[in-house]
């Protein structure tokens, strides 16, 4: 599908899921069987329902996952293997496809994925000419979440941009003890769903790794650390990751009728 953005041109989104079979915590889990599907066939199902991409496309380095998509006619090109991160994979793909304005980074391990989300990233970036990169965030609602460091937490200023991610809550509430910061100030949880600008996806995938992406282990924090506008929009939906065979297992129970 064609959108216009605010300029009334029509701009070409395409939508990569960067895709890679070996994983320490989970191995092949691209492949694990979600309801009678592989999980990747899952992901590429849900992300079609999007109203805004111009096309979707899998992007792996291993020929199980590449074959497993011939044989389901799932999109699929190969790539490199020393890609760092699915954003370096992505932007292999989007180096050969000058046709597409933006990229929409799917992960391969969210099968039940909201095609809301990636509409609103694509919205986010039709409706704002200055956003380098769209991503969401999402109310922190419990002391859980908040305390969690698998939970990273995001920080957006008046305009939505965003200006830093932590795996600590931030900010620091100083005025309260910690049970107390839920009560005191609204936290933002943030959902690793990436839109871009095709141009900048190519210029971040060249930047070095920096001094916070290192420190946060946050890929996101090269690009805010690079001055990139990261803007932020809200979702209520929130990501349901798959990281290890239980968190499969307990998503599996929670989804019944799928």
């Amino acid at each position: 599908m064609k959108v216009i953005n605010l300029h009334g041109n029509f701009m070409k989104i395409l939508g990569i899921i960067p895709t890679r079979y070996a994983s320490s915590r989970f191995p092949g889990k691209a492949l694990a069987d979600v309801g009678g599907k592989p999980m990747l066939q899952r992901v590429y199902e849900q992300s079609q329902m999007s109203s805004f991409l111009s096309q979707l496309v899998v992007a792996t380095d291993d020929e199980r996952i590449f074959d497993t998509c011939i044989r389901l006619n799932i999109p699929v090109e190969m790539t490199a293997d020393y890609h760092r991160s699915g954003t370096d994979r992505c932007a292999e793909v989007a180096k050969n496809h000058p046709e597409y304005e933006a990229i929409i980074s799917i992960h391969c391990d969210e099968p039940f994925i909201m095609s809301n989300q990636i509409d609103i990233l694509a919205k986010t970036l039709l409706q704002n000419s200055t956003a380098d990169i769209a991503t969401l965030a999402k109310f922190i609602q419990t002391q859980e979440e908040l305390c969690d460091s698998d939970v990273v937490k995001i920080v957006f200023g008046y305009n939505m941009e965003a200006i830093y991610m932590s795996r600590h809550p931030i900010p620091y509430y100083a005025f309260a003890e910690k049970e107390e910061w839920l009560l005191r100030h609204q936290y933002y949880k943030h959902i690793g769903l990436y839109g871009f600008k095709r141009e900048t996806l190519l210029e971040v995938a060249a930047l070095n790794v920096s001094y916070l992406e290192t420190s946060e282990n946050l890929e996101a924090l090269r690009w805010i650390e690079n001055d990139y506008n990261v803007k932020v929009a809200l979702t209520d939906y929130d990501s349901l990751e798959i990281n290890t065979p239980e968190d499969l297992a307990e998503l599996l129970t929670r989804k019944q009728n799928i």
